[in-house]
């Protein structure tokens, strides 16, 4: 499969031979009109020598100009139509990059520093590990103000911007490779400090990278308990709740049935009298 820097490499040797190419001929037909029509040279009696003062015919009525023009016009539509179809591709490779192939890395640029979270949980700090050979996906954000997340050496280029993602891929190469990891976006003091590290390394040693970074399960045992007991303490406290609202309620009703007896004896006294 095509990587990106194979796409940007083939834009940039297609534009430098085009445009060496037309430099060439411009120049050669400008300096062989410079010399056809020099002063002090023969001239032919011909209509289409340029006279001081009159705008150009451009040859044969026109025909030569209009050539230009046309063969102009077709070369840059070629180009801007071709150079947008590779562009697409680098958005979106479509079905060239397999899922099941791909790792996805979400990134965050925040405090001048580049904070990276795998597939597992796993997180790290202004080092990014990927295994070689392998498509990366990458979800860029912001935490604080606007960066730019970018790899020169792999024609990658993405928005780190708060509250918005931009998803981006590139391609590995051998494992052992190093690349810098830059901020394009002028960010604040320590932006020019805002770099790190990309390092390509063998699947197997990905794999282990992956297991001694993953967030510890012991950890995340004891936060559940943490919670579980929290749970706990709550239904105690509406159990115990209950019965504080069950003594009082029987308490009320004590007293009430005292306030009924005491009525029973004032009308049995009444009765009596």
């Amino acid at each position: 499969m095509q990587t990106r820097v194979d796409v940007f490499e083939q834009i940039f040797l297609v534009f430098l031979g085009l445009g060496t190419l037309i430099g060439v001929v411009v120049v050669a037909y400008t300096l062989y009109n410079a010399y056809k029509y020099r002063d002090g040279a023969a001239k032919a009696s011909d209509e289409d020598t340029p006279v001081l003062g009159e705008l150009p015919t451009g040859g044969e009525g026109g025909k030569k100009l209009f050539l230009s023009f046309g063969l102009s016009a077709i070369v840059v539509i070629s180009l801007v139509i071709w150079t947008y179809g590779m562009l697409l591709y680098v958005e979106d490779p479509g079905d060239d990059i397999p899922e099941d192939d791909a790792i996805e890395i979400d990134v965050e640029g925040d405090g001048f520093a580049w904070h990276f979270e795998y597939e597992n949980g796993a997180e790290t700090t202004n080092t990014m590990t990927v295994p070689e050979d392998t498509p990366v996906w990458i979800n860029v954000t912001g935490g604080d103000v606007w960066h730019t997340f970018g790899i020169s050496d792999l024609r990658v280029k993405a928005d780190a911007i708060p509250g918005e993602t931009d998803e981006t891929w590139f391609m590995t190469e051998e494992a052992g490779e190093t690349h810098t990891i830059e901020c394009f976006e002028l960010c604040g003091d320590g932006h020019s400090a805002m770099d790190g590290t990309l390092d390509v390394v063998e699947e197997e040693e990905f794999e282990e990278f992956l297991e001694d970074e993953a967030p510890d399960d012991d950890e995340n045992g004891d936060d559940e308990e943490a919670e579980d007991e929290n749970g706990d303490d709550e239904a105690d406290d509406e159990e115990n709740g209950d019965d504080d609202e069950a003594d009082e309620n029987g308490d009320d009703e004590e007293d009430e049935e005292e306030e009924t007896d005491d009525e029973d004896d004032e009308e049995d006294d009444g009765g009596d009298d």
